[in-house]
């Protein structure tokens, strides 16, 4: 039977060169760790993907045995291969082509790292083991698609053991170990989140992947794309040459890597340069010269030379550059004749307008504020709340437990961590192997029965929003409370980081309120959003209580048990309602949020001590909503 191959070759692809060399480098030694493809959508990070298991040759594997192993070395065999080679049997080896597996955003560790074979455990009293997806992608490739929305304590089990080369598994009193030797492969689109840097460092190489700006080189990506889905036999053949090349290419590779050598000179360069680059991790140097040797094994030699190490620097080190959250990655310095002339003068006019702002008055200010609906741009100062203390003492208690978060009970389904069991209701998914043995043996029965099934009650965590209401009116300039408001906000958007909760940015001036950022994991952006606000205006405080009921509303309906916490950073004096009465508007609303279960906290901007005679609303909405109040700020700069 012939195959009907419906892959574009890999060789047919139009540019993207550095992600192509990312990808053979991986396919030559996975031991580089994976590659990461970050770009927008439709820039063609699957097809890379699903072209190189095409491309690549057919491997031996040991026949009968569900992890696929390596026949030939006994250093890549689960124990039950390996323990046949030493007792001197026979493996039936079969040839096979590798394969893309993709791994599910919801997974479950179970599912991934494998488990205990529960139906012939209670049919047949055997601890057998049911393998998971790793099983499964030893020797492929494993990809995965969207990585930064996968939950964090799954990626910390997949990246371990791609990074060992080995899975354990310890289940119910049975421990397995096989090999999980896989080309790791994930994607992902910037815009979705982002991904922790602590988990980034863990991907070997990482490539930006942009569509070309390039008419000439889109109008072929869309010939050959047109070509292929006319007639995919025709085509393949057309670049079977170029395909058969370069699969030699990636078999030589593998082949003499392990003797492709690196010269002290060199090896000191690449730590020299990843000192400089103020990289702290020693994964930075080992993956470089990893891919360095792949590249010249690639290329038939068994040295490493300087292009070869630049190269590879610029896949293994960008992402590693910024190694702190938030933190921007330090900017090669820039020559003299890099400089244009204009953008000198440019920054020159900047750094003078920014010298005379802060030059101080006849009173000793800098730059006093003023007041209406002239506009303004003030910095963030660094504050901490003082009834916050006890908070952080509560949250570390809490994460060291692993139990950050807020938490919900679900019952018959494998997310979350088991705290107790239950009769099922319907077909039983989640079986509690041991509650179930327990309870036949109570009823003294030689077999388990339907009635003695238990399922477990786990805790998961709910998604969380926290959304930021922020008050950037004209009289937020007043002693420069909005620098306060915005050192508030930006502890609240790095404690979202910590916990992995959306972020949403509210702002309110003038006529309305705006909302800056929708719920999102990108938080450096809503940082970004966060330090361009300027005040100005008047304060449409009922707005941007709207703005947060709707957004609450469509987030509880996406996200079941999901819980809202609006952060309210403000003076109170509000002076823009929605068409009525600014006190019912006030009224309405916060009952409305109460009766959704919104949670708000209200961050009073108001400097204690001051006596101001405008009215302000927030009493009025702490009472209705049953919110706290904070005023106690410190300055920590």
């Amino acid at each position: 039977m012939v195959e009907r191959r419906n892959v574009l070759p890999f060789t047919a692809i139009v540019g993207q060169e550095k992600a192509k060399l990312a990808l053979l480098i991986a396919a030559v030694n996975p031991a580089v760790g994976g590659v990461l493809l970050s770009g927008d959508k439709g820039t063609g990070k699957t097809t890379l993907v699903r072209a190189l298991a095409d491309l690549l040759p057919e491997i031996e594997v040991v026949a009968d045995c569900p992890f696929g192993c390596n026949p030939r070395n006994p250093m890549e065999m689960c124990d039950s291969c390996y323990e046949r080679v030493m007792n001197g049997g026979d493996l039936r080896i079969i040839r096979r082509k590798m394969k893309v597996v993709d791994l599910p955003l919801s997974i479950t560790v179970d599912r991934l790292v494998g488990t205990l074979d529960i139906k012939r455990a209670l049919k047949e009293g055997i601890r057998a083991l049911q393998p998971g997806l790793l099983a499964e992608a030893n020797r492929n490739i494993l990809y995965i698609d969207e990585v930064n929305l996968l939950e964090d304590y799954v990626a910390d089990v997949l990246l371990d053991s791609a990074a060992m080369g080995w899975n354990i598994i310890e289940r119910e009193g049975i421990s397995v170990k096989h090999p999980a030797r896989f080309i790791l492969v994930g994607s992902m689109n910037p815009e979705e989140g982002e991904l922790r840097p602590q988990i980034l460092d863990r991907f070997g190489l990482f490539v930006n992947i942009e569509a070309p700006l390039d008419p000439d080189t889109r109008m072929e990506v869309v010939k050959r794309v047109e070509e292929f889905q006319s007639d995919p036999v025709s085509f393949v053949e057309k670049y079977r040459s170029l395909q058969e090349d370069l699969m030699r290419k990636v078999v030589r590779a593998r082949e003499i890597v392990n003797e492709v050598v690196v010269p002290d000179d060199l090896l000191h360069l690449l730590a020299k340069t990843v000192v400089e680059m103020g990289i702290r991790t020693h994964r930075a140097e080992i993956v470089t010269v990893r891919a360095a040797k792949a590249i010249s094994a690639l290329d038939g030699r068994k040295t490493v030379n300087l292009e070869d190490l630049k190269k590879a620097m610029e896949l293994a080190l960008p992402h590693r550059m910024r190694s702190r959250p938030f933190e921007e990655p330090p900017q090669p310095p820039r020559s003299q004749e890099d400089h244009h002339p204009n953008e000198s003068r440019g920054q020159d006019e900047q750094q003078s307008k920014e010298q005379k702002r802060r030059e101080p008055t006849e009173k000793g200010e800098v730059n006093p504020p003023s007041l209406g609906d002239k506009e303004e741009k003030f910095n963030a100062d660094e504050v901490e709340v003082e009834s916050e203390k006890k908070l952080k003492l509560r949250d570390k208690f809490q994460w060291a437990r692993g139990s950050r978060g807020v938490r919900t009970t679900v019952i018959d389904n494998p997310h979350g961590v088991p705290i107790s069991y239950i009769t099922p209701r319907h077909d039983p998914h989640d079986i509690d192997l041991t509650a179930t043995i327990v309870s036949a043996a109570l009823r003294e029965s030689p077999a388990v029965e339907e009635d003695d099934i238990r399922v477990r009650v786990r805790r998961a965590r709910a998604k969380r929003l926290c959304a930021i209401l922020l008050d950037s009116s004209g009289s937020m300039a007043a002693m420069r409370r909005i620098k306060i408001a915005k050192g508030i906000a930006m502890n609240f958007i790095k404690n979202a980081y910590v916990k992995r909760d959306e972020l949403a940015l509210i702002c309110f001036k003038g006529a309305k309120s705006d909302v800056l950022s929708h719920p999102t994991r990108r938080y450096s952006d809503v940082l970004r959003l966060l330090d361009g606000v300027k005040t100005g205006g008047r304060t449409p405080l009922p707005s941007a209580l709207y703005n947060l009921a709707v957004m609450a509303k469509a987030f509880k309906e996406k996200h079941r048990n999901a819980v809202v916490t609006g952060i309210l950073v403000t003076d109170g004096k509000a002076n823009v309602s929605l068409g009525g009465d600014l006190k019912e508007d006030m009224e309405r609303l916060c009952k409305m949020l109460r009766r959704m279960n919104v949670k708000l906290k209200i961050y009073d901007t108001r400097p204690p001590g001051v006596i101001d005679p405008a009215p302000s609303f927030i009493d009025l909405i702490a009472k209705l909503m049953d919110a706290e109040v904070y005023r106690d700020f410190k300055n920590v700069a």
